[in-house]
């Protein structure tokens, strides 16, 4: 792919090593961008100082949400090169999202080398301290000025950069966890396995109530009997039941997590039985109450690995274990993040050198 860039003539002062980056607050010096045209397909990918982009009123983005979004990392490795983690995988998902909200496919191949250029023209901007890492926000929004209910003619893919640090204040601290029993997030047959921002509006209205009530995320139940546990907000869910590693199974309302598939990969090298499939809420309850729930972690790409430490249902409030982190959660925490900084072998390849 050809890139046109244009550097920056106005650097920003980059953070500094010991600096708190907290998530999602800094952006890097610059952004990519490229045009899709009906007819064209997609066009003048380049380059730019991170600015302001310019919309009509009218850009169907606004009125209709027909918007994708991904999320992955760069991380600096011990021998100072830069990596991302399974950006394929990203790749392959965004186009899953970009089919179900009717937005051209990007060529898995022009989204990874997007990814790359522009992580490479800021790779001073990816932190060195531990915990952290550059997050990358790539995305695509439909930019036709037209009202009616119908697909864009015209988009914009943009790749914007954040270093950051932990996604919760609280580091690696477990986390309490809300499972909502009143509003509902997604349905089989919507748009619940794809990465856009309509499912997260969806979920606000639920996060103001956990957080009200002392909770950090909010675990979802099925839109339909409301009985079965789904995703959290921001991650996928996983449990340590009776010895086993059980996570809900992916049924077309649940976002395929990357970092979710790589932990059911790492348990089963470890030879952990691994169960995906329906779990309800009311097997959680039992299984707290008769001490066989023995851990729960979450799993994203913003927090990696997310140990929980409470769980409220209803009347019931669910400590987990001694309500500190879980022996296998830090375990895998560990193992995925020497992964991603270079700090452990790597056997299932799954680390890819920027430049």
């Amino acid at each position: 792919m050809d890139i046109k860039i244009t550097k920056t003539t106005a650097p920003k002062a980059k953070p500094q090593k010991g600096d708190k980056l907290g998530f999602g607050h800094i952006f890097t010096d610059h952004m990519f961008i490229m045009n899709y045209t009906e007819g064209k397909g997609w066009h003048d990918a380049r380059i730019e100082p991170y600015a302001n982009i310019s919309l009509a009123p009218s850009a169907m983005v606004f009125h209709y949400g027909q918007e994708m979004f991904e999320g992955l990392k760069a991380y600096r490795g011990a021998d100072d090169s830069i990596y991302l983690f399974r950006p394929d995988m990203n790749a392959k998902r965004a186009n899953a999202s970009n089919e179900r909200l009717c937005i051209p496919e990007i060529p898995e191949d022009m989204f990874v080398d997007a990814v790359k250029a522009l992580v490479d023209i800021d790779r001073d901007w990816v932190p060195s301290d531990e915990g952290t890492s550059l997050y990358i926000r790539p995305f695509v929004i439909a930019t036709d000025e037209f009202l009616g209910v119908a697909p864009s003619k015209t988009y914009l893919f943009i790749v914007i950069l954040s270093p950051s640090g932990a996604y919760y204040e609280s580091g690696l601290a477990p986390v309490g966890i809300w499972i909502e029993d009143d509003y509902v997030r997604a349905v089989k047959g919507g748009m619940g396995f794809a990465k856009t921002g309509g499912n997260y509006a969806a979920s606000l209205i639920a996060q103001v109530k956990a957080h009200d009530a002392g909770y950090s995320q909010v675990l979802w139940l099925d839109g339909v009997e409301r009985k079965y546990i789904e995703e959290v907000g921001a991650m996928n869910i996983m449990f340590k039941i009776n010895g086993k590693v059980v996570t809900p199974a992916l049924n077309g309302s649940i976002l395929p997590g990357i970092t979710r598939n790589s932990i059911i990969n790492v348990c089963k090298a470890w030879g952990y039985e691994v169960e995906e499939r329906r779990v309800s809420v009311d097997e959680l309850v039992e299984a707290a109450k008769n001490g066989t729930l023995e851990e729960v972690w979450g799993t994203g790409t913003a927090a990696v690995v997310s140990p929980v430490g409470k769980l409220r249902y209803m009347d019931d409030v669910m400590t987990i274990g001694d309500g500190g982190i879980g022996e296998l959660t830090q375990k895998l925490y560990d193992e995925l993040t020497g992964i991603q900084w270079g700090k452990r072998e790597d056997p299932y390849g799954w680390r890819v050198l920027v430049k």
